[in-house]
């Protein structure tokens, strides 16, 4: 197949803009790797129309997927996490095309992981995390256990991945083994939640508890992207002043959760200054340096 495939490959590495193309195989066993294809190209590019461009081949009882992705948009994958089958593709596609050594260079990189770039994503994954077991922990207190259910599963799903980061490694699309073998208390809870005998709030309120310890733990390194844009930039932060900065726009939605949840913990203070009305006052944040 990689013969027939060829002619659509070569006339994509004869354009100046290609950066390298990568020939992904379907294995024996059942994966979700390639989206049922047995073969996927994927081109990337460094100056495109589009930032991802998608097109399907049949030959016989095969078929294959073309995948070109501007360069922006496979780092913008890397750093959110959003696409984490780019990262297998990467890791484990034979490689076509190599300009420059810039695949060779991108493997390296994720091998090693910079540490800015894990800082960031453990701030985006902890935030995800705060985010969703506050909202869990509601539902449980209201009696709404399936949903609450629903956002613990969630939630340790976040804490596995910041573990995984933290330890200096991508998370896979498989994340809950790599879990068990980084973090098996982790794993633990997770098996303990979905297979245990006890009634579904008991097992909730354990997990609840046992969860606690653990994001506490780990807020400190969860949170320290985002208290070091807060100290060095400004001495105080209006709501508006934080969601408008550049380096905490990852944080999308989940900024103000996080922000409540620092605030609770005395990692970030109020700041109170008097407005016209009576008894009413401007609220500004800073990182508590005590």
């Amino acid at each position: 197949m990689e013969d027939i495939l060829r002619p659509i490959y070569q006339e994509r590495a004869s354009s100046p803009s290609t950066l390298g193309i990568l020939l992904i195989e379907k294995g024996a066993k059942p994966s979700t790797l390639t989206d049922t294809f047995d073969y996927v190209l994927l081109v990337i590019t460094k100056d495109a129309n589009q930032p991802v461009f998608i097109k399907h081949y049949t030959y016989k009882d095969k078929k294959a997927a073309l995948h070109i992705v501007e360069e922006e948009q496979l780092q913008e994958w890397l750093l959110l996490g959003t696409n984490r089958k780019i990262i297998e593709w990467i890791y484990n596609g034979k490689v076509l095309f190599d300009r420059n050594e810039y695949l060779s260079e991108l493997k390296q990189e994720l091998r090693e992981f910079p540490f800015y770039g894990r800082k960031i994503k453990m701030g985006m994954e902890f935030a995800k995390l705060i985010r969703r077991y506050v909202d869990g922990k509601a539902f449980f207190e209201n009696g709404h256990f399936l949903d609450a259910y629903n956002h613990i599963v969630h939630s340790l799903h976040h804490l596995a991945r910041l573990e995984i980061i933290e330890q200096g490694f991508f998370p896979e699309v498989t994340v809950w083994n790599q879990v068990k073998h980084i973090e098996p208390q982790i794993f633990k809870l997770y098996e303990e939640l979905i297979t245990s005998d006890e009634t579904l709030e008991k097992r909730l309120e354990l997990l609840f508890l046992a969860s606690e310890f653990l994001i506490f733990s780990r807020t400190d390194s969860g949170t320290q992207h985002f208290r070091d844009v807060l100290e060095t930039k400004k001495e105080k932060w209006t709501i508006h002043d934080l969601i408008n900065e550049e380096e905490l726009k990852y944080y999308s939605i989940d900024l103000g959760v996080l922000l409540e949840y620092l605030i609770e913990k005395k990692l970030v203070t109020v700041v109170k200054e008097e407005t016209k009305g009576h008894e009413v006052f401007h609220r500004y944040y800073k990182v508590n340096k005590e």
